[in-house]
């Protein structure tokens, strides 16, 4: 046993050998896609501030002034007043009237939803030689 240790103790030491790469040129590719997907919500309201009033008709005629709207205000409340009045031209023929009025208030509300989707691909080659 003495013998073995004083044969392991007695050998030569290890040297290290340099590592060098033996390629002289080559190319690294790199290829990467992101993905992003975007919700969104739009939504427009359209307010309308006064009164809109509107008459059409065939075989009909105003009864006095076409200047209808007169407004009455109510504890703070501004509403239509008085329509102008309407009659029939011809009588016995045949008419038509359509009146319409608007308050002041919401008039439209439009709301859009969309998801748009992203991709985005890079590609990239490096070369390198000695």
């Amino acid at each position: 046993m003495r013998w073995l240790l004083l044969l392991l103790l007695s050998a030569p030491a290890a040297h290290a050998v340099p590592v060098i790469p033996n390629f002289t040129q080559g190319t690294m590719t790199s290829h990467t896609e992101t993905t992003s997907k975007v919700t969104e919500t739009i939504v427009s309201e359209n307010y309308s501030t006064g009164f809109e009033y509107s008459a059409s008709g065939v075989n009909i005629a105003p009864s006095g002034a076409i200047n209808p709207v007169s407004n009455t205000t109510v504890n703070g409340w501004t509403s239509l007043g008085e329509r102008p009045n309407w009659s029939i031209v011809r009588p016995g023929e045949a008419f038509q009237f359509v009146e319409s009025l608007k308050g002041p208030g919401l008039s439209n509300v439009t709301t859009i939803q969309r998801t748009t989707e992203i991709t985005s691909v890079t590609d990239t080659v490096s070369s390198f030689s000695e």
